[in-house]
């Protein structure tokens, strides 16, 4: 049986955010890149959280802490970051476990369209 996604998605991670890692498709809303950041910190991929990253905010580089494990994205409400807008907002509660300790965060993320893709923009 094929591996759930990590995003919350009912669908197994190759058909959903694997698509947006490998580069075979591009988030069509501000929330399914959240959703595919998410994943990526999950699967480890530094590469894709770059590329869907702001210039303008992005970091020289990313250091994935391997002892931490992310298990399940929530959703809490989103505004704007539909197919027809430019900007959108996700605010959203990720579970984790550091060292096996199960822990949460909960961040309100901006997105933007940049040359007609989602990217992450920062907090608000």
């Amino acid at each position: 049986m094929p591996r759930s996604c990590l995003c919350g998605l009912p669908a197994p991670y190759d058909a959903c955010c694997g698509r947006f890692h490998r580069g075979e498709a591009a988030a069509a809303t501000a929330e399914q890149l959240m959703r595919s950041r998410f994943s990526a910190f999950g699967v480890g991929d530094a590469a894709y959280l770059l590329r869907t990253w702001h210039p303008s905010a992005r970091p020289a580089r990313i250091d994935l802490d391997r002892k931490t494990r992310w298990v399940r994205l929530e959703v809490l409400e989103s505004t704007g970051g539909s197919v027809v807008h430019t900007e959108g907002t996700v605010r959203f509660r990720a579970h984790y476990l550091d060292r096996g300790r199960p822990c949460e965060m909960e961040e309100h993320s901006r997105f933007v369209r940049l040359e007609g893709r989602w990217v992450y923009a920062g907090t608000m």
